[in-house]
């Protein structure tokens, strides 16, 4: 027989009645969607440079940057709007430059970018140089967007398969839901949107169906199991039966994605930030959202009225 666990997140015994909350959960929901939406728009996403187009050049000065004097040296070059910006120490520096047309105008800007560093701040090194054009940052934004729609599509097909329709429908919305939030967090914290996040996302909406498949699948046991059980209690038993693995997993992600964040720098700070924030949102949407989706399409269909036991006949 095997031992029970030293530690567990939540009892076993545990009885939350989560679908008390189950409109206020929507309707939060929903209003939080709708103005990651909005927030999508205006102020608008940051894009980064795949998806912007641009030139971006690290720079390693030998001591702590000067960032007014770096500017107005690159600015005075009348290469567009510029961005200078530190870049993982005081002493490394990130410069941002517009599409520059073609690549013989790319190769002009970087070495006029060389040189007014050099002549400013004698010593100072070029580490990286990345170009992207207008097409081609073009083509990656519709391919990032071409992903998440056949992503959210294929988790639609397959949940629809596996389940009864009422899952489907509850999977899709809530997956909605999720990667809207997501990219509203992005727009608010301003935190670049490109290639790395968009993978971020696809993360997200696949821990999130497979968090739901969980939920789904106890649910579906209990159906068969308690035929006489009313369905919103059904849903709660549900909920807190699998609690223990959705928290673990969540939990386990979370953690793994920690350190990302906080000592991967610029480079995967941004990948790692939409996905903690995705991880919480997509664990608390199985509960507040695919669950009363379930609960409110599935009320006459899932679970149907125990027809009344007929009185036997008076002699």
């Amino acid at each position: 027989m095997l031992a029970r666990p030293l530690f567990r997140l939540v009892p076993d015994n545990t009885r939350i009645q989560f679908m008390r909350g189950a409109v206020l959960g929507l309707i939060v929901s929903a209003i939080l969607s709708t103005a990651s939406v909005i927030l999508a728009f205006y102020p608008g996403l940051e894009r980064g440079i795949d998806f912007k187009g641009g030139i971006i050049m690290e720079v390693r000065t030998p001591q702590v940057a000067d960032l007014a004097r770096v500017r107005g040296a690159v600015s005075a070059l009348n290469l567009g709007d510029v961005g200078v910006q530190e870049f993982g120490g005081p002493d490394q520096l990130l410069v941002r430059l517009p599409v520059q047309g073609d690549e013989a105008g790319t190769q002009r800007a970087v070495n006029a970018v060389r040189a007014a560093l050099e002549a400013t701040t004698p010593g100072t090194r070029v580490l990286r140089v990345e170009a992207v054009g207008n097409r081609v940052s073009g083509e990656l934004f519709r391919g990032g967007m071409i992903a998440l729609g056949i992503s959210l599509l294929a988790m639609l097909l397959y949940i629809w398969f596996r389940f009864e329709w009422q899952f489907g429908i509850a999977a899709i919305i809530t997956l909605i839901l999720d990667a809207t939030k997501t990219v509203g967090f992005l727009a608010l914290t301003q935190i670049e949107f490109n290639l790395q996040t968009v993978a971020a996302i696809l993360t997200i909406i696949g821990f999130s169906a497979n968090d739901k498949v969980v939920v789904f699948d106890r649910m579906r046991e209990n159906l068969r199991k308690f035929k006489q059980m009313p369905l919103r209690e059904l849903v709660d038993l549900s909920i807190n039966e699998t609690l223990n693995r959705s928290l673990g997993t969540s939990m386990t992600l979370f953690l793994s994605a920690m350190p990302l964040a906080l000592f991967g720098g610029d480079t995967l700070g941004g990948f790692a930030w939409t996905m903690l924030f995705g991880i919480v949102v997509s664990a608390s949407s199985s509960v507040f959202i695919a669950a009363p989706i379930v609960l409110f399409t599935g009320a006459k269909s899932l679970r149907r009225e125990t027809a009344a036991v007929p009185q036997a006949a008076t002699p």
